[in-house]
């Protein structure tokens, strides 16, 4: 394929390098004279290791060219990779001058340069982007009634996963290949572009694709800084916090793991709130700060609070919540989100209805015992005996159970308001008008 990449920087270079190196046809453009002069001379305008090799490889070949004009670049190729920077602004915000210059030079450039021999081309965002760009910046930039005579274009979002310092080990060996678009031309040619890869092609939403970035690297950050925080409290206990790290890694069904990477609702139980207590007393006991902890304990308080909240806006007083341990299939009310949940309901004057296959007030023993008597002391009289009993008369229910008699009884009942707090009820729920995820 011929390909137009904008922009010279660390994405962009290794990315027409990369796909030069495959047999693609590739001409870089950037307004930096220097980067396209050193591209021209076999060289990286950035320092990366292997790049060197890789563009010198693709210079000798013919594969690989660069310019400071869009004509030349855009003039029968099938796609436009836009690789431009997307730094901060003053506010944090994302600015996106620099795309919409990229943008607005290639519908420029369409009016002068002859399409692909398809007449169809695909513009392709690369760069890091928030959720909604391609719909309101990218897509209306090439509007079918704005296009010159010739040409079609298809729009994209394909994000990189590129880590600075391994760029080149990185795009050839990608942990997935994203992409968001609405148009099949362009999905059928990203594809073939990345078809040296051999990996299968998550076809997504444009915003899902855009939004998984930013993801994935407040993921990263988050690792970074729970790695610190840990290190720091535990250095004054005579730990070495490496050890703790090095086997803490190798917890491939718990630590690292799609295990707790789902949205849902709060966590709870006797292990997870009773060990970021003891963590935080810890540092504090040591003067040592622990940000990232303190803030795990707010998030979880967010989300139950947002739960409340929604039941409020509901302008119902009748509430049925199906499902009441911390985690289904057991029957531990130990400092359960559910529990705090009606608890909270209750305070505020609801009628509660509560619905758990598991629970059983006279079975409860121990802890759980006394903490399910503290907080819902009147327990006994809100279950009901069947998920159908909960839901008589109730408007909204509250689901975090997914057993088929409860999702039978939601499909029957069908309520004003389905707050679904874990994500697995399946389509038949889903689909009921009254339905809303917590978080999704």
């Amino acid at each position: 394929m011929k390909v137009a990449v904008l922009g010279l920087g660390y994405v962009g270079t290794v990315t027409a390098a990369g796909l030069a190196s495959r047999g693609h046809e590739v001409v870089g453009v950037d307004v930096d004279d220097a980067k396209v002069d050193a591209i021209s001379q076999g060289r990286s305008p950035v320092v990366e290791p292997g790049i060197d090799d890789l563009v010198a490889a693709g210079v000798r070949s013919g594969r690989l060219r660069a310019t400071t004009d869009m004509d030349v670049a855009l003039d029968g190729a099938d796609v436009s990779l836009v690789c431009v920077g997307t730094p901060s602004g003053s506010h944090g915000e994302t600015d996106l001058g620099y795309i919409t210059r990229a943008l607005a030079d290639l519908r420029e450039a369409m009016s002068v340069v002859s399409p692909p021999a398809s007449g169809f081309h695909s513009v392709v965002i690369r760069s890091t982007v928030p959720p909604g760009t391609g719909e309101m910046v990218v897509a209306p930039a090439f509007a079918p009634s704005e296009l010159p005579a010739g040409w079609s274009v298809g729009t994209a979002m394909c994000p990189e996963f590129l880590r600075e310092g391994c760029g080149v080990e990185d795009f050839f060996a990608p942990p997935f290949v994203v992409v968001g678009t609405a148009h099949e031309s362009t999905r059928q040619g990203l594809e073939e572009l990345f078809a040296f890869l051999d990996l299968e092609i998550h076809h997504v939403g444009v915003g899902t694709a855009e939004a998984l970035k930013y993801a994935c690297n407040a993921f990263h950050a988050t690792k970074v800084s729970f790695a610190n925080e840990m290190a720091r409290i535990f250095r004054f206990h005579g730990v070495d916090s490496r050890d703790v790290m090095r086997i803490f890694c190798e917890d491939h069904k718990l630590n690292v793991a799609p295990t707790y990477l789902r949205p849902g609702f709060a966590f709870g139980g006797s292990c997870l709130p009773k060990d970021l207590r003891a963590l935080q007393h810890m540092a504090r006991m040591s003067g040592v700060d622990a940000p990232l902890l303190a803030g795990t304990t707010l998030t979880n308080e967010l989300v139950v609070r947002d739960a409340v909240e929604r039941i409020i806006a509901s302008n119902s007083r009748q509430v049925c919540l199906l499902g009441l341990s911390f985690k289904m299939d057991t029957d531990d009310l130990r400092e359960s989100p559910n529990v705090e949940l009606a608890e909270r309901l209750v305070g505020k004057g609801f009628e509660v209805r509560i619905y758990d296959p598991i629970i059983n007030p006279d079975r409860l023993v121990g802890a759980n015992r006394r903490h399910v008597e503290a907080k819902l002391p009147h327990l006994s009289r809100l279950l009901a005996c069947t998920p159908e009993e909960a839901l008589a008369g109730a408007a909204v229910a509250v689901v975090s159970s997914s057993e088929p008699a409860v999702r039978s009884a939601l499909v029957a009942a069908s309520p004003t308001l389905v707050l679904d707090l874990h994500g697995r009820l399946g389509s038949d729920v889903e689909q009921l008008a009254g339905y809303e995820g917590l978080g999704w």
